[in-house]
């Protein structure tokens, strides 16, 4: 036995089975994968993934939308859906990805996660780890994985994050959301290796409010943290969305004409010319490549 606890030949079968998987992934295209995070809640992080999901469909992509917020998910209600199976069963084994996998506007798919299920807001690493391994081995022709993380900085978010390509965090003009905002991308930045972030200020007057809203922000990251960081955009406080919402319909279906459509249509498009990964060889290759090399104690 070795400091693992396994037969060393018996270790080494497993690594290769771990190799022929990351092969296996590799072998399938390569897709983007977006975590969609903020610092705090009710900046309207989850109609942003749900809407560019939904916009992102409309151009032709075939989206994937993990809602990751594991304990209090909440997608399918923004889209009026009603999931029998959600991952919680995954876990518990009761259920397989494929069975859980839902469908909703612009046939977009979507993996719903549990809401009150307490035990889901504190899955440890190897158990994340494990739905993504799950997501990887979907037989589902994707474009983009979006996970829409929960608020904040727990355990989950921060696997997440420094697992995907591109981090896009989601800020208001208020003090709270900027101050909870920047100490997200420093814990990212400091201890989890993450250096590029997408910021998208929303639910804001006008362009001049989004673009002085991000050099708010900017402005501190440039002077303490080595990071960089991009306006991609920024999205208007429109009652379309509020009355989209009511309707539990994606907006950029429900009015796809009104202001705050167009500012997330363009964001899809802005998307759609982000570059893959310089090393995303395969479906879900990337993702799970820096999840185990950020955190060797996983197995899968």
């Amino acid at each position: 036995m070795n400091e693992s606890g396994l037969n060393p030949m018996v270790q080494d079968e497993y690594r290769i089975d771990q190799a022929e998987g990351l092969r296996r992934m590799r072998a399938r295209k390569p897709i983007k994968v977006i975590a969609i995070a903020s610092g705090k809640g009710g900046v309207g992080k989850t109609n942003i993934a749900v809407n560019l999901a939904v916009a992102l469909a409309q151009q032709g992509a075939k989206p994937l939308l993990f809602d990751a917020d594991l304990g209090l998910g909440n997608v399918d209600v923004l889209l009026g859906l009603s999931p029998r199976y959600n991952l919680s069963h995954v876990i518990s084994g009761e259920k397989s990805m494929e069975e859980v996998l839902i469908t909703g506007p612009w046939n977009i798919r979507i993996l719903p996660a549990a809401s009150g299920v307490a035990q889901m807001a504190n899955l440890d690493t190897q158990s994340q780890a494990n739905l993504i391994q799950g997501i990887g081995d979907l037989s589902l022709d994707m474009d983009y994985l979006l996970i829409d993380l929960p608020a904040g900085i727990a355990g989950d978010v921060l696997t997440f994050s420094q697992a995907a390509q591109e981090v896009l965090v989601v800020l208001s003009n208020e003090p709270a959301s900027i101050t909870d905002a920047y100490a997200l991308i420093k814990v990212l930045s400091r201890n989890h290796g993450v250096r590029r972030f997408k910021v998208l200020p929303n639910m804001v007057r006008d362009r001049r409010e989004g673009d002085a809203l991000f050099q708010r922000i900017a402005k501190v990251a440039d002077g303490f943290l080595d990071v960089t960081l991009e306006q991609i955009g920024s999205v208007p406080l429109d009652p379309a969305l509020r009355a989209a919402v009511r309707s539990q319909k994606a907006v950029v279906e429900m009015y796809p004409d009104a202001p705050v459509s167009r500012a997330l249509q363009d964001l899809a498009m802005a998307v759609e010319r982000w570059p893959h990964a310089y090393n995303a060889s395969g479906h879900m290759a990337f993702f799970m490549e820096r999840l185990l090399m950020k955190n060797p104690e996983i197995s899968i």
